[in-house]
């Protein structure tokens, strides 16, 4: 299936987590005959700008978003529980919402994490197409830990936000849960018409990789390599799988290979790079801007403080 791309993807600016560099993301990307390379790095934007740039170099389309963390109650108070939530920017209006989403969580959400709810989601649900993500999203944790009922009611909850938008994410990685919730939600995709796409998590480029991730993990867990009961991958498979090692995987699911090309072909976001965008401020209709002895304003309940230009 040459027209397969990864819709799930950690690369290096997923902080002692992801171990794939952008460039090699990118030219192996167009090695395998991909259109396009994704970014989805956990609860940031950082590597956005470099990344927009080096696709656009290798003459690929790159595809814009970001594994948020979602807490199930109120952002501003901190979660025991957060779900990862996948966001595609579809256009420029779900980047600037991208942005926002992003950008609330490091400011109003931050407890060791930037996690966002889904009020936040709900503002700013406008341009973005949206992944239920891996084993930690909330639908695929949920039908593990309480069963299909639990999942479906947070699904149709997500489908109502990001309506027409959202996808159920299975995973073919060698994870035994994950293979018992591919069953629940491929069921859950008939039930309800939700459809299906398929992805891989990738955190690292290549299948020997493994143990040079598994590391990284072990620096971020402020732990050693020798520890059993130290936070692990229990998969040697969140790599960066060819086209024909996902058709192979996902053979009797056909539809969440043909979806994937739909979100691709779906997501075009434009940055304009050499264009300068300034803030817009509204001057007190008692100034100019281009004053130079100014009035005393400071009754008039703004804080705005104009420079002679």
């Amino acid at each position: 299936m040459p027209d397969f791309t990864h819709l799930h993807c950690h690369t290096e600016f997923s902080l002692l987590d992801g171990a794939i560099k952008i460039k090699d993301l990118c030219a192996t990307s167009v090695d395998y005959g991909m259109p396009a390379a994704t970014i989805t790095d956990h609860g940031n934007l950082f590597g956005v700008p470099i990344f927009y740039s080096t696709a656009r170099e290798y003459g690929i389309k790159p595809i814009i978003g970001c594994e948020v963390y979602v807490s199930p109650g109120n952002c501003t108070q901190k979660s025991p529980t957060l779900y990862h939530l996948v966001l595609l920017a579809k256009n420029m209006t779900g980047y600037q919402n991208l942005m926002k989403i992003v950008s609330h969580g490091w400011l109003n959400g931050f407890f060791y994490k930037p996690q966002v709810d889904k009020a936040v989601l709900q503002r700013h649900n406008e341009g973005l197409i949206v992944l239920s993500g891996c084993l930690q999203g909330e639908i695929q944790s949920l039908i593990h830990r309480f069963g299909y009922e639990s999942g479906l009611k947070a699904a149709q909850e997500y489908a109502n936000i990001f309506p027409g938008r959202f996808y159920l994410e299975i995973q073919a990685n060698g994870i035994p849960e994950q293979m018992e919730v591919n069953e629940q939600l491929q069921k859950m995709s008939l039930k309800t018409g939700l459809p299906l796409v398929a992805t891989n998590d990738c955190h690292y480029l290549r299948a020997d990789d493994v143990e040079a991730h598994d590391v990284l993990l072990c620096i971020q867990n402020n732990t050693r390599i020798d520890i059993d009961s130290r936070m692990r991958f229990n998969t040697n498979e969140l790599y960066l799988k060819s086209p024909q090692e996902m058709e192979e995987a996902f053979k009797d699911c056909p539809q969440a290979l043909e979806n994937v090309v739909r979100i691709v072909d779906e997501c075009n976001v434009e940055l304009e790079k050499d264009k300068n965008h300034f803030p817009v401020y509204e001057v007190p209709t008692a100034l100019s801007p281009f004053a130079t002895d100014f009035p005393d304003i400071s009754n008039n309940n703004s804080h705005l403080r104009l420079q002679s230009l």
